[in-house]
């Protein structure tokens, strides 16, 4: 039975459309439990790279190695080494074995999926942005772009950085997400909903959380000694341009959040995704309490991985209700067709 004649006849109701009439590709079919809990392993795993380094970037350690790179200081072994060369020098070691993470992962994925495999597709995209991942970082370090650098070239380097970082766990959740579905995980098995206002969101959340990494650069460059003092900074006309834009973040913040509201409210607040739905919705009220949190107490490290932290699982979690919500098996309904929540299965 093609495609196209199981749409026409749950259009027409002829026939009570079950798992059986699906096209193969799209029923139920069980991949490596190793796999699954691997590729979210890797996710997870990401998420602890990415806030270390954060803190690398809040303390000011970013030149902990000197201007060398992959080498730290020119030599493989560290001789009396600073705090900030540990910090730095941890975080390259750990983002090294999240690269050997992602080639596994790549590897496994490939042998045990078969062609037309949507989550093929996503585990190529992140090795890509892995190694982007690496050169960005790279470029960092050999061009000076850390510690207390105030260029706006650094800022661009940063925004790239971060915008990459997203994207990376976008494809990590969606590789790891395709490989948890019982069904509708093949190209040509599944069809495309609300594309367009979906991918709005996601860019939304994507630019929220640039403008969120210079403006945590902005408070580390230049720190306030009150809330005040903090306020004054952002609209003094003698301040640097990263303090005058930071404004930009909390803005975007209500709107992208207000966006992302009114999507969920009409396309996800029902049904199977409900569950999700409103975990997403507590994600995004955690963040601001964490943001207003963050400039009450003029930004520490501590707060600002907390914040980091808050951010990147409600990505995660947007990342994974825009795959359940808009990319579904052929003829899914409420009543026929059920994805476990959040990748995991249900029994």
């Amino acid at each position: 039975m093609t495609e196209e004649t199981i749409k026409i006849l749950a259009k027409a109701g002829d026939t009570p459309l079950t798992t059986s009439a699906l096209p193969f590709s799209a029923a139920r079919e069980d991949h490596s439990r190793g796999v699954q809990r691997f590729a979210w392993l890797v996710l997870i795993y990401n998420v602890a790279v990415i806030l270390w380094g954060s803190i690398v970037r809040a303390t000011g350690s970013g030149a902990g190695c000197g201007e060398h790179w992959p080498l730290c200081n020119g030599t493989v072994m560290q001789h009396s080494p600073r705090i900030e060369t540990i910090i730095e020098l941890t975080h390259r070691v750990t983002s090294g074995i999240a690269l050997v993470a992602m080639l596994a992962l790549l590897a496994w994925t490939f042998a045990s999926t078969a062609k037309r495999h949507l989550a093929r597709f996503f585990v190529i995209a992140a090795a890509v942005l892995t190694f982007n991942e690496a050169l960005l970082g790279a470029l960092l370090v050999l061009l000076g772009k850390v510690a207390h650098d105030q260029s706006a070239s650094r800022a661009v380097y940063l925004s790239l950085h971060l915008a990459n970082t997203l994207l990376l766990l976008a494809a990590l959740a969606f590789t790891a997400h395709f490989l948890s579905r019982e069904r509708g995980f093949m190209r040509g098995s599944v069809e495309y909903r609300a594309q367009g206002v979906a991918s709005i969101g996601l860019l939304a959340t994507l630019f929220v959380g640039v403008s969120g990494s210079l403006a945590a650069l902005g408070d580390t460059l230049f720190p306030a000694t009150s809330l005040g003092a903090a306020l004054a900074q952002d609209f003094s006309a003698k301040s640097g341009w990263l303090l005058r834009i930071r404004w930009l973040h909390p803005s975007l913040g209500f709107l992208a959040g207000a966006f992302i509201c009114w999507l969920i409210f009409t396309s996800a607040w029902r049904g199977r995704n409900r569950s999700l739905a409103m975990g997403v919705v507590g994600l995004l009220a955690l963040q601001y309490l964490l943001g207003f949190a963050d400039v009450a107490l003029l930004a520490p490290t501590w707060m600002q991985i907390v914040h980091l932290l808050g951010a990147d699982l409600l990505w995660i979690a947007l990342v994974v209700l825009t795959a359940r919500v808009c990319i579904v098996p052929i003829g899914c309904t409420e009543s026929i067709c059920h994805l476990p929540f959040a990748g995991l299965r249900s029994k």
